[in-house]
């Protein structure tokens, strides 16, 4: 009898215990707005993810499933496209530019996202609607009048940081980024700068505050106030308060260690397969057979390796030609001239899973996050190829980390080719670094989409977690540096000092005019 009840007690704490994370089934709305794939793949991981566990999910984005899904519901925008066109048609044109104009068009593309999806017929539907959700999962690029969503349907929100922490991310968690050793993810710096490097990612702090209040804010106060039906509290006090925590799409292990507060939260690669997909037959057949290995060459879904100079073009063909191994391009086009017998373009491929596969030497690549992240976790080395935003970053990340070299757009030429592809695959060096990089990157407690879940439903559990808000965020720029604190503890014994000196000097004077007068009657 005893020992049954033992039991009883057992299984009913057991039960208990896994209670304590059990979430029951949450309406989630997630919206991922942003015209570029790679932004929106980071995005539905988490959201199947989400609705494979029994919540019920509601997509706002630009990329409907081709294939309806369990509980996952989407809203697709489509006006957002047309928004775009002017700084979407050639993205290799961001090489050309200055930093100014990087920064105009950077900000020209994220607001014509916002004002494209905030109009879009189905998203005002949504707005007008009565629809109840228990969580909002937001994605945050340059779309701060989203957060009316948050205050519309009155729920938490959780962000989605696509590239990893930046000041976007940081004012909204109160997340510090000294940038003494944090460089900032549009500059090509590691945690490593010299002092050279440190006063430019110092002066760039400052002008992202600059471009944030001149450029920025005014237009997305604009959206904010004519989207939504009452727009209060406002933009700025409602970026305090909106989101509770944020997924970051990074890891220390294959960046950099840096810190952050409770609400930052690192689950880099969580669209990444654990485990490889079977790959289409054809794709199986060409890299089994690929006895000297297969080098993957593909500059992302935003940039297109058709729209490159017919020069720059022709200089990746020569090189190529020379080489034993099969490439596999991701070349948009129905014709490629010149192309050599070992090359073999498609308009698409699947990259995260040709990358698993043993025969993959090396991967040329635009330097983009979910790219890198890949390779590392499969341990290919990579030749990048950066063009704008934090692809100069991941790229000195790749050449400091040993697994990787980066050619400057400008600099391409079958030479410069010639020696960067011929360096990695002549040198063990690149691949047993990049190996030992995926060791360390594998070695964690839980997977980072396991972790996302995990966030989320915490998140929902407890209400929007208030607890893990920081203080920081209700602190204006005086009062965070301790600039007021400065003043009194070095301006008060300085005004006493002023003031003792000008008593001395009037005293002194009166002693002196005393004196004299003393002289004159004698």
């Amino acid at each position: 009898m005893i020992m049954k009840f033992s039991w009883l007690i057992l299984i009913l704490s057991v039960a208990w215990i896994s209670n304590l994370n059990y979430v029951e089934s949450a309406k989630i709305l997630g919206i991922f707005p942003t015209t570029a794939k790679s932004h929106y793949i980071i995005g539905s991981s988490l959201m199947k993810a989400l609705a494979k566990k029994g919540h019920e999910v509601t997509v706002v984005s630009p990329f409907p499933q081709s294939k309806p899904l369990k509980n996952y519901r989407d809203i697709t925008t489509t006006i957002v496209w047309e928004a775009v066109k002017p700084f979407s048609s050639n993205m290799l044109e961001f090489a050309q530019k200055g930093m100014l104009d990087t920064i105009k068009s950077t900000y020209g593309f994220g607001h014509a996202v916002v004002n494209g999806t905030l109009n879009d017929p189905a998203v005002v539907e949504l707005i007008a609607s009565k629809e109840h959700f228990d969580l909002i999962v937001l994605e945050i690029f340059m779309n701060d009048a989203m957060l009316g969503f948050v205050h519309h349907f009155n729920v938490p929100c959780i962000g989605v940081s696509t590239f990893g922490a930046s000041k976007w991310t940081n004012d909204l968690v109160g997340n510090i980024a000294p940038p003494s050793y944090v460089p900032n993810p549009f500059l090509g710096f590691t945690d490593h700068m010299t002092f050279a490097q440190r006063l430019m990612n110092t002066v760039m702090s400052g002008v992202e505050i600059l471009v944030e209040n001149v450029m920025d804010k005014p237009v997305q106060t604009e959206f904010y106030q004519q989207a939504f039906p009452d727009p209060k509290p406002s933009l700025d006090e409602l970026k305090k308060t909106a989101v509770s925590a944020v997924l970051l799409n990074n890891h220390f292990s294959i960046s950099y260690p840096r810190p952050y507060v409770t609400g930052m939260i690192e689950v880099g690669g969580m669209h990444v397969n654990r485990v490889a997909s079977p790959l289409p037959e054809s794709i199986q057949s060409i890299m089994d057979n690929a006895t000297d290995g297969v080098i993957y060459f593909s500059m992302g879904s935003n940039i297109k390796s058709k729209d490159l100079p017919p020069a720059k073009r022709d200089a990746f063909l020569k090189v190529f030609a020379k080489l034993k191994q099969t490439v596999l391009w991701k070349w948009e086009d129905d014709n490629l001239p010149n192309k050599p017998s070992n090359v073999i373009v498609q308009s698409w491929w699947p990259q995260d899973d040709v990358l698993a596969h043993p025969n993959v030497k090396l991967f040329i690549t635009h330097g983009g996050l979910l790219s890198t992240t890949e390779s590392l976790y499969h341990g290919v080395p990579v030749i990048g190829i950066p063009v704008f935003g934090d692809q100069h970053l991941n790229m000195a990340n790749a050449e400091r980390g040993g697994y990787g070299l980066s050619v400057a757009y400008q600099e391409i030429s079958e030479d410069r080719l010639d020696e960067a592809i011929n360096s990695i695959l002549g040198n063990e060096k690149f691949r047993n670094s990049a190996q030992a990089i995926s060791t360390r990157y594998r070695d964690q407690p839980q997977s980072p989409l396991d972790l996302a879940v995990y966030w989320v439903e915490y998140i929902i559990r407890h209400k929007g977690a208030q607890h893990i808000r920081m203080a920081s965020v209700d602190l204006s720029f005086v009062q965070y540096h301790n600039i007021d604190v400065f003043l009194v503890i070095f301006g008060v014994p300085l005004l006493i000092v002023l003031v003792l000196k000008r008593l001395l000097c009037k005293r002194k004077q009166e002693f002196y005019k005393s004196a004299n007068d003393r002289k004159k009657r004698n």
